[in-house]
């Protein structure tokens, strides 16, 4: 996830209706910063816990692979490390209307507009969502444990991820790093699923480097299961998009809405939230959505990220019309 704020976007909204928003996400990333430490810091201090030295090294080790192996940004971005105290860095909300599988988006300076608003503390993020429901929407509140600045800021580590398995550590640093390579304005879908395939040719290269095959097995079953999911959520999404799109009063519609949802609940119960809704399934496929177009991208670059990296440039400087149709055209 890339974080949707620019902070000089506060002095050109002065007097906006958004300036409360600005404020807390400018502060809330300002807080962060703060309570960053080098990493040399945290591993010379003798109160650092064992555990988090461990955890610590192995972050650096995954940082460096990152640079050296995959090409990704070689600077101080991860080398970092800051401890918040909370499970999540962010929390994003989700909208979308009742009867409609396109998100609400929010348009901001400089990065253009995204399909969800940010926030650095749980409640106002719950508040956001109570007040978008009072409007008629359907909303989705997702914990996020770690962002990116785009190259900014130095990124660092944070306490929300830093204990994770080693694989799922990897993971959100080579994503958060690919968001410093290519970003396409506004196109949110674009720029995550292009993160997500470079996170996980990336969690391949690195277990395979380190003779982990058991962990790389593992991580192909666990893919395996997301890709199962995603497409299932993909089908959803296109049925109710056929639903909303017929003449059925509101009432019936709700009902084979819900249907549709509670089968997708019932297939996958550990990925779905309790009650799902439109906003949920737009948060499924900001993430997944262009992934097999990108995949298939890496492999007509032979796997050499750098000439892959060159060639998503190239989309993502071109009409996003035409990109989006190619990279969403099937094999």
């Amino acid at each position: 996830m890339r974080l949707a704020l620019a902070l000089g976007a506060l002095l050109l909204c002065s007097g906006c209706e958004m300036l409360s928003y600005y404020t807390q996400a400018i502060g809330g990333h300002l807080d962060v910063m703060a309570e960053a430490r080098p990493l040399d810091a945290w591993l010379a201090d003798p109160a650092t816990p064992a555990d988090l030295r461990e955890r610590l090294e192995t972050a650096r080790r995954i940082r460096e692979f990152a640079s050296r192996r995959l090409a990704l940004p070689d600077n101080a971005s991860y080398t970092s490390y800051a401890d918040l105290g909370r499970p999540y860095v962010v929390w994003n909300v989700f909208a979308a209307p009742e009867f409609s599988v396109e998100p609400k988006r929010e348009c901001f300076p400089f990065t253009g507009c995204v399909p969800y608003l940010g926030f650095f503390a749980e409640a106002s993020a719950r508040d956001e969502a109570a007040r978008l429901e009072r409007d008629g929407l359907d909303t989705y509140v997702g914990g996020v444990p770690a962002y990116s600045t785009l190259g900014w800021f130095n990124d660092p580590l944070l306490s929300t991820f830093i204990r994770y398995p080693d694989v799922q550590v990897a993971r959100l640093m080579f994503h958060e790093l690919a968001h410093q390579v290519v970003y396409a304005e506004g196109d949110t879908t674009f720029n995550e699923s292009f993160a997500v395939v470079v996170e996980e040719e990336g969690v391949r290269r690195w277990l395979q480097s380190e003779g982990r095959s058991a962990e790389l097995a593992a991580f192909e079953v666990a893919q395996a299961r997301k890709r199962a999911f995603a497409a299932a959520a993909k089908q959803t999404r296109e049925r109710l998009a056929a639903l909303y799109a017929s003449r059925l009063p509101p009432q019936a519609m709700r009902e084979k809405k819900r249907a549709e949802l509670d089968r997708l609940r019932a297939q996958f119960p550990g990925a779905v939230p309790a009650v799902p809704n439109n906003a949920f399934l737009a948060s499924v496929s900001l993430y997944t959505g262009m992934v097999p177009g990108f995949e298939r991208l890496l492999a007509q670059s032979g796997g050499d990220l750098p000439k892959f990296y060159d060639r998503v440039r190239e989309l993502a400087q071109s009409d996003p019309t035409a990109r989006n149709t190619l990279l969403a055209r099937r094999p």
